[in-house]
Parts: C-alpha cells; structure tokens; sequence
C-alpha cells in the first residue's frame, strides 16, 4: 500500500544539524534542468533570510518547499533543486559543516563541483577557466559571497538562518515521477497573497454590490501590468474614467458619483474575446498594445509585478489619504508582508478622521481609486521596457498612450510623454527633456534591482499623484529635477557625505547609483557623443588595478595604497567579471575591446588613461588613477553641491 505524501519541517541549519545530514543523498535528475540560479534570486534568497527577526525565539521563516521521493537508497529531487543547490553553496561559503549529500545525475562537471566545494571556496581564482567545472555553480558562489553581510554582521546572518525552515514533502511510493514532475511545473499554482488581499477588501463592499463590482474590474484592469491601463477597460468605461482623449487622470474623490457611472456592465462590449472569434481557424493570441506613429508594432514590460506595485501604492495612499504614521509599515517593499502592511494600516489608520476599523467600506473604495490613479501615471511617466516588433532585447521608454480619429474610428499609438507646458511635435527640448527624465529613472532601474529598495517608485508617484501632474502639463518640466533631486540625495547620503577615510574603505561596496548617475552626468554633458550609451545591469564592481594580480605577473597594489579608492573602481556586467578581475588594466583593454567600448562612460574614461607605450598600467597606478578620481569627484561634487 503507498504511503500517504509525509511533510517534514527541517531547519536549514541549527548547532546539531543541517539540511544536508541525511540518511541518503539528494540526487538533482536529469530531467530537471541543470542549475540556473543567477543576480536576482541569489540576492533575494539572501535578504529573505536577512530579513528574519531574532525578537522572537520561537519564531520560524519557511523559504519555500522541497519535493523529493525516495528512490533505491537516494533521495530523488522533484521539485526546489535550484533553492537547494544554493543552500549547499551557501552552508559551505558560511563555513558550516555540510555533508557531501548532493549530486546531478549523469552531469559531472556540476557535480565534481559541488563535491570539491572547500577548494574552491579557499581559491576561487584557480577554477575560473578550468572548464571541467560548472560555470553557473562558480558564478552563484561569487554572487553569494557578494551579497552576504560582512564582518561582524555575519554571525547575525548565521543566527538568522537557524530560524529558517523549508518544508520537506516526500510523494507515495510508485508516482510517476516524470509525470509529476510536468503537473508541478505546468499546473502547480499556488494562491497568491494578492488574490487574498483582494478578496479581503472586496468582502469589506459586501453591502454594496455596486462598488463591489467597480472595485473588481478596476483591481483586475490594474494586476495587468502589461500595457496601459486605458486598454484594460471596456471602450465605454474608457471615455468615461480617462475622458474623450483617454489622457485624463481619473478623479481623486472616491465619495463622486463618477465612478458608478463610469464602470458599468455593457452587454457585448467587453476587453474580453468571444467563442465565436475564438474557434476561427485564422484565430491567434495577439502579444502587442498597440503601435507607434510610424505603425510599428509595440509591447510593453512593467520594470515591477503587480504584488509589488500594491505596496508603492499603499505607501501613496497612506501619505495622500490617511493619518496614519508610515513608519509602522515596512519600510522594504517586501510582497512577503502585503497582508500584514494593509493589517497596520487598517488597525491604526484614520479615514476623514474617522477610525478605518469603523469605516472599512471606505477604506476599501477609496484605496483602489488610489490605485487607478496611481495605475494611470505609473503608465505615463515611470519608465517600462518595450519592444518594437521582432525585437527581443528591448529598451528602455517612456512613452503616454495617445489616441488618433474619431468616436467609434479611434485608435490608440505610443509616443514620447509630453515633459512641457504645449506639445510641439517637432520639439528637440521636448524630447531631450523626456530623454533625461528616462535617463535618470533608468540609472535608478539598474543600480536597486532588487524590487524591495526601489523606493524612488514611492517617491516619485506620490509627488504624481499629490499635483495631479498627469494633467497639469505646465509644470510638468519640474519632473525631472524631482527626479534628479531623489538620485542627488541618495548619492550624497551614501557617499560624499562620507570621510575621505570612509569612501576609502567602501571599495566594492560603493552604491551603484554613485557609478550610475556619475555616467548619467557624463552622458548630459555630451549627449550627442555618447549617443548610443544606455544603462545596462552592470552589477558588479570591480577594480580597474586588480587586487590579485594573475599569477603574480606584475606588482600588487594593497589597499592601504589605494587599490579601493573610486578612481580604480568600475562597474561592469557580472558575466565577464570573473575572467575580467585579475588582470592588469593594458591586457584588460586589450582583451575586452569591445565590452570596454560599450560600456560605463566612467570605464571609458578610464581605458582611454590606459595608453602609455611605456607600462601604462603602472602609470595607472601611480599617477592617472588619483588623477581620474579627482576629476569624477568633482563632477559629482559640483552637481550635488559638496565641495
């Protein structure tokens, strides 16, 4: 008889034990794709953890599940493999003492990886270019050691991991394994916590079907984050809630009559596809939002999801509607406490000074009118990444939906959002004002990737939504110093307001957004030279003068002479760091022509310092380095008003 699915509660790592001691091996199948993980996950998988708080003894942080099923002496790995291959990267980088318990089936570079673990750890530069080793697992190593805490905070770090848990599921005897292992992939959803929040607050409108229903098609128009919000409304609805233009920010008082007269149900006249259209032969899915003026087809990708633009938009409501102290509610935009945020909020907040316990109704209309208005100019004036017809690399834009023709012959197309008082279609101030504005906003997408830091996205829709900047087209050129004015503040918060010391000793922990509105500058400077430059996700700094010299080819420069100092730092995608790290800045321009071409202004700036016939690496690190730095700090010194 087949056991019944056993669930089992196991500590990642406590003083006794691990993860990895166990009575049989973990073994990955070859049907599972090999490991993958890159930046973005290892990262959160570390501030999850990092997250965890240690007020309470008792308390438990679940990372997720482990499916697995108990094959002739081994434990065969169905589904978490990817979390769990960088658990064991991550025990053996914390030195805690794990047990060689992991293997791929039938890959050996991957798991003659994993077993000399220690080694490579010990020295990773020796296995770079050694192609009998996973390079993905080498990477994910790196990256880990990048992003945990340092120093002192990691014992902290290692006492936070004893309070996580991953819950550990063992199927019944005899399951199919490929066939579950499809069903996990292609049916296994889960219910998110946005779906709850949104039956939570719908169930607070149980007396008023009406609003109940408004507030159901705006909440499921706004979770589209593809496209615009416009386009996710009934045509009717649209000229109603956006006006004839479909350019009208929606109304802010949630008490009007606009919105139950704006969103009403129409019969036969949906977003919606009918049967009929559906079961046609030449019937297919269409992937665009629309076109530019010249016709081109367009899409559009939101830089964050839906569950993550609740929480900027609660963070909005909670400044533009509420008496309520924003500090009770996490300061990260962590999807993990959605729930628990619109508790806070809820349990302390005042709606026209009247306690939102007592008002819950309210509460819940006006917060999802807050978000269409939010919706609305996210769309217009936070960047997205688009894609002009067969493209597939995509670029940043930032674009407003426009409308062309007549009643029932109107069509919608994208162009440039208006950043002045009148609209002039050949303007060259306007387009280099809306060029700036996605300039600085794309310095900021790629130096906080993680999408728990990208508060600039709170900021700048409350000032939006605070003026009604969607439609007071002549002020609207302040934009973009408030842009700038939130970039300048962070920059001088983190770094010049620190010592020469301080900055000295920072080295690869220097903000991004320093290197990144540092090139912002440079571009502004000559925009025309540098025409073709744009922000990419360089996310690793590195030294121009490496720290560890290749084999000990030429003299190493410590850091108590100043191989940290920002002069030598660079930003450069985290695919090349590793071949790119240790050699000397000729043989680095040498070799990476073509990535130094494209990339950061500051690491042109820097290979053009690098031409001395005679050893110019060592006229790097004697003279032009100091003098590169001085210069960069001016720059940003003068823009931000440090001296």
């Amino acid at each position: 008889m087949a056991n019944e699915n056993k669930i089992d509660s196991i500590n990642i790592y406590s003083d006794y034990d691990n993860l990895f001691d166990v009575d049989a091996p973990y073994v990955i199948p070859l049907y599972q794709r090999p490991y993958a993980w890159e930046d973005d996950q290892i990262r959160d998988l570390i501030e999850d953890i990092n997250d965890v708080s240690l007020e309470n003894e008792n308390f438990r942080y679940c990372l997720g599940s482990l499916i697995i099923a108990k094959n002739n002496g081994y434990y065969e790995v169905i589904d978490g493999q990817q979390r769990l291959t960088t658990l064991y990267l991550l025990l053996n980088v914390l030195e805690i003492n794990t047990k060689k318990t992991l293997y791929f089936a039938c890959r050996e570079k991957s798991t003659k990886t994993l077993q000399e673990i220690k080694l490579i750890i010990n020295d990773s530069t020796k296995f770079d270019n050694d192609n009998s080793y996973q390079n993905e697992i080498l990477s994910g190593l790196k990256l880990i050691k990048k992003y945990l805490p340092k120093d002192e905070e990691r014992s902290i770090f290692k006492e936070k991991l004893k309070h996580v848990i991953i819950y550990r599921i063992k199927v019944p005897d005899h399951t199919d394994l490929n066939h579950y292992f499809e069903i996990m992939n292609t049916r296994g959803e889960q219910l998110e916590q946005t779906d709850v929040l949104k039956a939570r607050l719908m169930g607070y409108l149980s007396e008023d079907e009406k609003r109940r229903e408004i507030f159901a098609k705006i909440w499921d128009a706004c979770s589209d984050m593809t496209g615009y919000i416009q386009m996710h409304f009934v045509p009717k609805e649209r000229e109603k809630l956006f006006d004839g233009w479909w350019g009208k920010m929606p109304e802010s008082s949630y008490k009007k009559g606009g919105y139950l007269s704006s969103i009403v149900s129409f019969d036969g006249d949906s977003v919606g596809l009918s049967m009929k259209k559906i079961i046609k032969d030449d019937f297919k899915v269409e992937n665009v939002d629309g076109h530019l003026e010249n016709d081109q087809e367009i899409r559009f990708e939101s830089i964050i999801e839906f569950k993550h633009f609740l929480l900027h938009v609660l963070k909005v409501y909670v400044r533009t509607y509420l008496n309520c102290d924003e500090n009770k509610i996490s300061k990260l935009i962590d999807e993990k406490k959605l729930i628990e945020n619109f508790e806070i909020v809820e349990k302390n907040g005042f709606l026209n000074e009247e306690k939102i316990s007592s008002n819950k109704a309210d509460f819940a209309f006006s917060f999802v009118v807050c978000l269409l208005r939010c919706r609305f100019v996210f769309d217009k004036y936070i960047i997205k990444r688009e894609y002009i017809d067969d493209d597939s690399l995509g670029a940043w834009s930032l674009k407003e939906l426009r409308v062309s023709g007549k009643k029932k012959n109107k069509k919608p197309y994208y162009a440039n959002t208006v950043m002045r008082g009148y609209y002039k279609r050949n303007s060259n101030q306007v387009d280099l004002r809306n060029k700036r504005c996605l300039m600085l906003q794309a310095s900021l997408r790629v130096s906080y990737t993680s999408p728990k830091n990208m508060h600039w996205i709170t900021d700048l829709l409350t000032w939006l939504v605070d003026n009604d900047y969607a439609n007071i087209y002549e002020r609207i050129e302040d934009y973009e110093n408030e842009i700038e004015l939130l970039i300048r503040n962070a920059v001088k918060k983190d770094f010049l307001n620190l010592s020469e010391d301080q900055r000295a000793h920072l080295g690869l922990a220097t903000p991004h957004i320093v290197f990144n509105y540092l090139d912002y500058l440079l571009w502004k400077a000559a925009p025309k030279k540098y025409e073709k430059f744009n922000f990419e996700f360089r996310n690793s700094i590195e030294h121009w003068y490496p720290q560890n010299p290749s084999k000990g080819t030429f003299p190493k420069w410590k850091h108590e002479d100043g191989v940290d100092q920002f002069g030598n730092l660079c930003l450069v995608p985290s695919n090349i760091n590793s071949s790119f790290s240790n050699l000397d800045p000729e043989a680095k321009k040498k070799t990476f022509k073509e990535d130094v071409a494209k990339g950061s202004l500051k690491l042109r700036e820097m290979a053009k310092l690098t031409e001395d016939a005679n050893n110019a690496s060592l006229k790097w690190k004697n003279e032009a380095c100091a003098k590169h730095g001085a210069e960069m700090m001016k720059i940003l010194e003068r823009v931000c008003g440090c001296y």
